[in-house]
């Protein structure tokens, strides 16, 4: 007697996925026949280049952006996701890279806002709001007190919080928009340990993140655009980084850190001995024309602060700043100006940019009155200025008329870059270059910074990514706790040297 067969289980089926899904604005094509299918228990990620169409995929996804074509299915049936309402009612939430919680209210009242519980008399129940939110951070396995007020939290703890809001409303798809790129080590581990929580609870987390280590240490899919198109999706294991890299881009990434090689000329910045009280003490260091310094270091060591005091944006104590010799006034950026330097800060939309300005206005802003001819300023003369920068950066973008806001992320870095470049710096300091950025703009503004260094530029950079440190600096300067901790050449510094540095106090010639 023939055994009976095994039971084949029938194929999982998608809680939900995207099927041939397409969406203009004008002009642009940002999404052409994209597919995702995510499947509950699961952490999927999705790559690609900025402007590849991962926002407007989760526009779509979170109601916010109708498709013109294609389908969206919700456990196998089409649905309609009209509006942000439509979304939540699927149980779809959003977690964005920068929460927007209201300050003067505590964790637990920004978690059930407008659906607190009521106790007898219509009144709010405090007490079982804080006991139901101490229960949502508990399932998250996060100590996160639900009384306390919102003001003062972390990043990554506004992140944990809205996270907790979404869950309370029962959402069972969330969508993590790069969650990471502002967030320190631990902060990182302590975000991941809450999604592999809700993927342990059932949910389906799509994870965006232009940091491949994440991608494989998290989820167990990955999704590729390019240019707005479905490239392919995979089983994380099935695919190595140099893959996804070569589908993200369209080509072989060679040369992630095109340096080129430069010997060095007179010192053009010297900061001798300046300090700020509780944030760094007795820092000194050269940048020499065409060379290329890293300050590294981990979050919190005070770099930041350094090159913004060095440009006088922050005030500072004692010591001197100089530039071709000439001294510099401390909290004076406009002597800094006029002295050659330029600052590209770390948070481009807060402080690089307008984002409500033009392409046009905001690649020229630094030099309105050069461009003016007998204090007029033509639109002629701001166009072409911003094409002349934008198109040697490469900067992608529908009208040059445009908002800023309405370009990618490495696109808008793009256009601080040319605002200051336009300015024909004898330094540039440049705070977290590539920070959100894909790695095929990465190696864009790597190839501007070997050029312009090439040039006989000083260039200054803070980064907290190791591999460009490494890859990017003539030398690597290292901070531990406000203090200049090692000087490495090129020759000396690797991965263990510079770590080291910046977690023991230790002096290296």
């Amino acid at each position: 007697m023939s055994e009976e067969p095994e039971a084949v289980p029938p194929p999982r089926r998608p809680v939900i996925a995207l099927e041939d899904v397409s969406k203009s604005f004008g002009a642009v094509r940002a999404l052409r026949g994209a597919h995702l299918e995510m499947y509950a228990g699961e952490v999927h990620g999705l790559v690609g280049e900025n402007g590849a169409g991962k926002s407007t995929l989760i526009k779509v996804l979170a109601g916010v952006h109708r498709p013109d074509a294609g389908r969206v299915l919700l456990d196998g049936e089409p649905v309609e996701l009209s509006s942000t309402a439509d979304a939540m009612a699927a149980g779809i939430a959003v977690i964005y890279q920068e929460p927007t919680l209201f300050p003067d209210l505590s964790v637990a009242e920004n978690i059930y806002i407008g659906r607190q519980p009521l106790g007898r008399l219509g009144r709010i129940d405090r007490r079982q709001m804080h006991r139901d939110a101490a229960a949502l951070f508990t399932r998250l396995a996060v100590p996160i007190a639900p009384e306390r007020p919102a003001q003062g939290l972390s990043i990554a703890d506004q992140q944990i919080v809205e996270i907790a809001k979404a869950i309370s409303r029962g959402a069972r798809i969330l969508v993590m928009d790069e969650p990471t790129a502002a967030l320190s080590g631990v902060e990182v581990e302590r975000l991941f340990t809450v999604v592999r929580a809700l993927r342990d609870d059932g949910a389906a987390v799509l994870f965006i993140s232009h940091r491949f280590d994440e991608i494989e240490s998290l989820c167990r899919r990955v999704t590729i655009l390019r240019d707005g198109a479905f490239v392919s999706s995979h089983l994380v294991e099935d695919i190595t980084v140099d893959e996804m890299v070569r589908r993200m881009v369209g080509r072989e990434l060679s040369a992630m850190f095109p340096k080129k090689d430069v010997d060095p000329g007179e010192v053009v910045l010297e900061v001798e001995g300046i300090s700020r009280p509780g944030v760094f003490s007795d820092v000194s260091l050269t940048v020499r024309a065409g060379e290329i310094v890293a300050l590294a270091g981990l979050v919190g060591a005070g770099r930041t602060e350094v090159v913004q005091s060095i440009f006088g944006v922050d005030p500072r104590e004692g010591g001197t700043v100089r530039v071709d010799g000439r001294v510099l006034p401390p909290r004076s950026p406009r002597a800094a100006m006029a002295a050659g330097v330029a600052l590209v800060p770390e948070d481009r939309r807060q402080q690089g940019l307008v984002m409500d300005m033009s392409v046009t206005r905001n690649a020229t802003l630094n030099r309105t009155r050069q461009l003016a001819r007998l204090g007029l300023l033509t639109g002629r003369a701001e166009r072409a200025e911003a094409q002349r920068w934008t198109g040697l950066l490469r900067t992608k973008y529908g009208r040059l008329s445009d908002a800023v806001a309405t370009l990618s992320g490495g696109n808008q870095q793009k256009v601080v870059l040319a605002r200051w470049l336009g300015t024909e710096p004898r330094v540039l300091i440049v705070d977290e270059p590539t920070r959100g950025i894909d790695v095929g703009t990465k190696a864009e503004v790597h190839r501007f910074m070997s050029d312009l260094a090439a040039r006989g530029v000083a260039v200054l950079m803070v980064s907290s990514e190791l591999p460009e440190v490494l890859g990017m600096a003539d030398r690597v300067l290292v901070m531990r706790e406000g203090r200049l901790t090692a000087d490495l050449p090129r020759a000396e510094a690797t991965e263990e040297s510079v770590i080291r540095a910046a977690t023991r106090q230790e002096v290296t010639a």
